[in-house]
């Protein structure tokens, strides 16, 4: 007949022998022949001799999970503790697990125990809490030894809550606190220092700016003052051609003649209105003669060749040279 599947730990519940008995899957019948083991039944139909052989032990050879009571426990600093968790377990040989061991599953459970408990006792409070993944390999390693004589293999332990003491509880809180503060503080002067740096390069790249376009005013100032010169010059060289131009026409001497004689009488206006010192030509009654000297210096200046682009003599008429008398040849 069928029957549903039995969990590990109906270890008391078997099937009655009528003859046929079906094993669910992932399952394991023990069967014994007049209180000897004889067989292990597969999942499916089997057929047994009814009163010569008895279904003895069932086993699921699925995986359990075994939860480990709360116990306590004491770190390598003596501090005491609180710990429970779930062990993963299997069983892999229905024989060993029927006949070496009254209970394989409850002396898993005990083991477990006893094996947490020795090795929270090599470390510290601090590991306990940093090096769960250590702590819970070095549980299984520690089970697999011993209960692989008894058919069951442990695939994997658990820490499921580990309470300290309220002390110690407290204890742990000022040092997050303190660490968290100290955290804070770093951050904070990090801040600080990067804003500090930050303002500082604000201000080196000011300064470099404000150089550079100094630099360029005072550039920009040069070359402009060099083309206004360039350009006073041209317009001199410019008006000295044209005056030489001018003076080679016809009526250019009688207008230079009538210039000099405006500037020598406008100069000597100015000398005797501002100054009080008065400097006075050889021949002041004579202004024709100072005129005449002034034309005589000018007829030189010719004769020599063209002009060149000079800037020009702009003294007054009272600091030429003194004219000369004009001699009989002159006249």
């Amino acid at each position: 007949m069928s029957l549903a599947p039995y969990s590990a730990y109906d270890r008391q519940v078997r099937p009655w022998n009528t003859g046929f008995i079906i094993v669910p899957q992932q399952m394991a019948y023990v069967v014994e022949r007049f209180g000897k083991f004889s067989t292990v039944l597969d999942p499916g139909l089997n057929l047994i001799i009814p009163f010569v052989d008895n279904v003895a032990y069932v086993h699921s050879l699925k995986e359990e999970a075994l939860p480990i009571p709360n116990q306590m426990a004491i770190t390598s600093d003596n501090v005491t503790l609180q710990i429970d968790g779930v062990l993963y377990v299997r069983v892999i040989d229905p024989y060993k697990a029927s006949y070496g061991v009254s209970d394989a599953l409850f002396a898993i459970t005990q083991l477990a125990q006893t094996t947490m408990r020795s090795e929270l006792g090599r470390i510290s409070l601090d590991q306990t809490f940093k090096d769960r993944e250590t702590l819970n390999a070095a549980i299984v390693l520690a089970i697999q030894q011993a209960a692989a004589t008894w058919g069951v293999q442990a695939l994997r332990y658990e820490i499921r809550d580990i309470q300290a003491p309220k002390s110690i509880r407290e204890a742990m809180d000022k040092q997050a606190e303190a660490e968290r503060r100290k955290r804070a503080q770093i951050l904070d002067s990090e801040a600080e220092q990067m804003s500090d740096v930050n303002i500082a390069e604000g201000h080196k790249r000011a300064q470099v700016l404000r150089s550079e376009a100094a630099y360029i005013e005072r550039v920009n100032a040069a070359k402009g003052e060099s083309e206004a010169i360039l350009a006073v010059a041209e317009a001199t060289a410019q008006s000295i051609e044209r005056l030489a131009r001018a003076v080679d026409s016809p009526a250019g001497r009688d207008a230079v003649s009538l210039r000099l004689a405006e500037r020598y009488i406008d100069a000597f206006g100015r000398l005797a209105k501002e100054g009080t010192t008065l400097l006075l030509p050889s021949a002041p009654n004579d202004p024709a003669a100072m005129v005449a000297s002034a034309l005589s210096v000018f007829e030189s200046i010719r004769a020599r060749g063209p002009p060149r682009a000079a800037a020009p003599d702009h003294r007054p008429a009272a600091d030429l040279p003194p004219a000369r008398p004009a001699a009989a040849g002159d006249e």
